[in-house]
């Protein structure tokens, strides 16, 4: 068995400002660094030592990844990155489409402003993720620091209760145990608030 711990960055700027951000970036803010260092002190306290570190290419994971794990050693993967929202980058999250009942992504509204669709982030980012998992040694441990959007792909495509409404909070940490290639979805640790849920 294999285990995938899928985070997403801390808070950054835009957050804060309410900004869309996908391949545009901004810094993590102080409250960002400190949710990484909690989650760092989560891996430590559970005793959880990583084999392979991976990170988006944009700097806000990258610095997250740094903080949580104090280490150098990874690899930046643009597969990883946050949906491209093309010339709506900056603007205010209002401008986001209205979603109709439940919609979970955004269709192809983005591909008119130079952005992806939510077919091909789902593309990039489980290839991306697939391909560094199917890499790694038996028994491994992995860290991929990504963000929201991207890592809410990855879950609408994965065997998931549908009951559960999964709402992605900075550094919130999906924990996958991968068997025979089966992607399982056994917890989603929020380590900021201490909260924990299990499949």
């Amino acid at each position: 068995m294999k285990t995938l711990y899928l985070m997403r960055h801390g808070e950054t700027l835009f957050n804060q400002l309410q900004l869309i951000q996908g391949w545009c970036d901004s810094p993590l803010t102080e409250q960002g660094r400190i949710q990484a260092q909690q989650a760092g002190a989560y891996f430590e306290e559970k005793g959880i030592h990583f084999n392979y570190l991976y990170s988006s290419t944009s700097e806000r994971a990258c610095e997250t990844l740094e903080l949580v794990s104090k280490r150098s050693d990874y690899k930046r993967l643009k597969g990883l990155k946050e949906f491209n929202f093309g010339r709506m980058e900056g603007q205010p999250e209002y401008l986001h489409p209205n979603r109709r009942r439940g919609q979970k992504g955004h269709g192809e509204f983005y591909l008119q402003y130079d952005g992806e669709s939510d077919s091909q982030l789902e593309k990039r980012v489980k290839e991306t993720i697939v391909k560094l998992v199917e890499e790694a040694e038996a028994g491994a441990s992995i860290l991929a620091v990504s963000h929201a959007g991207a890592i809410m792909s990855f879950y609408r495509q994965s065997d998931v209760p549908a009951s559960f409404d999964l709402s992605l909070s900075n550094c919130s940490i999906l924990k996958y145990e991968i068997r025979e290639k089966q992607f399982i979805l056994a917890e989603l640790i929020d380590p900021v608030h201490q909260k924990q849920w299990f499949f």
